[in-house]
């Protein structure tokens, strides 16, 4: 694609996109055509591909993902901009940026821990995230900014909650609020779905003085040579039955 059959509304949209991460992709997709996972990775060396491509996304900036094949004939992901038809009129000019205090008021509201996990977190690793995805419903919360619409997650939660979304029918199809609403992203403790998928989910976080108990369990499934996981599935279902 070169920078000629943009349409020059949209290009003058997409150079006003400011911040590094969004920008630098951008740039490379009017030059290029589209950018490639491992180009992310080895040129600009961003190690997590899709936390860049969301953040063009979250500028208003559609994306579609497709397969190229590298230097090796493997087949990895790479992005390009979406048809200018899809491009839609209320997130063209990004998502709005969240104020200090408002950061404060979601901490005063639920603590200074991660909503997805439950994990205690100082304010600095903690990061404002859109309960419906701002790709599905853009930024309607954007003028009197609702708290509801919004929480606290960790950076962790954050790149599973990211993988998870962009691989969801809702988020490249049909992009209904309401299917979002009852997805455990958006409401971990009561859900019907995760990602339009029968899955249900327990993240768990040991902290301090609780690691001590972590490592019991650990070393419990070690000695019954059962992952993790399963062990613990297992303890439940025998307190199930009883």
């Amino acid at each position: 694609m070169s920078q000629k059959r943009i349409p020059q509304e949209i290009l003058r949209i997409l150079r006003g996109v400011t911040a590094k991460r969004p920008r630098t992709v951008i740039q490379h997709i009017i030059e290029h055509g589209f950018v490639t996972t491992e180009e992310l990775k080895e040129k600009y060396g961003y190690n997590h591909p899709p936390r860049a491509a969301r953040d063009v996304r979250e500028q208003g900036i559609p994306l579609e993902t497709f397969k190229v094949k590298d230097s090796t004939g493997r087949a990895i992901g790479a992005y390009r901009f979406a048809k200018w038809e899809d491009f839609r009129t209320d997130t063209l000019k990004g998502r709005k940026a969240f104020s200090k205090q408002f950061k404060k008021d979601l901490i005063g509201q639920h603590g200074e821990k991660c909503h997805i996990c439950s994990g205690a977190f100082g304010e600095r690793y903690l990061q404002i995230d859109h309960r419906i995805p701002y790709e599905v419903a853009g930024d309607l919360a954007s003028l009197n900014r609702d708290l509801d619409r919004y929480m606290l997650i960790c950076a962790s939660c954050n790149r599973a909650k990211s993988w998870s979304c962009e691989h969801c029918q809702n988020w490249n199809e049909s992009h209904d609020p309401t299917i979002c609403r009852t997805c455990y992203w958006s409401s971990p403790l009561k859900y019907e779905h995760i990602a339009m998928q029968d899955i249900r989910r327990l993240a768990m976080v040991w902290q301090e003085n609780e690691t001590d108990e972590y490592d019991s369990v650990r070393k419990m499934a070690d000695d019954a040579k059962e992952d993790m996981p399963e062990f613990v599935k297992g303890i439940l279902r025998r307190i199930l039955v009883r």
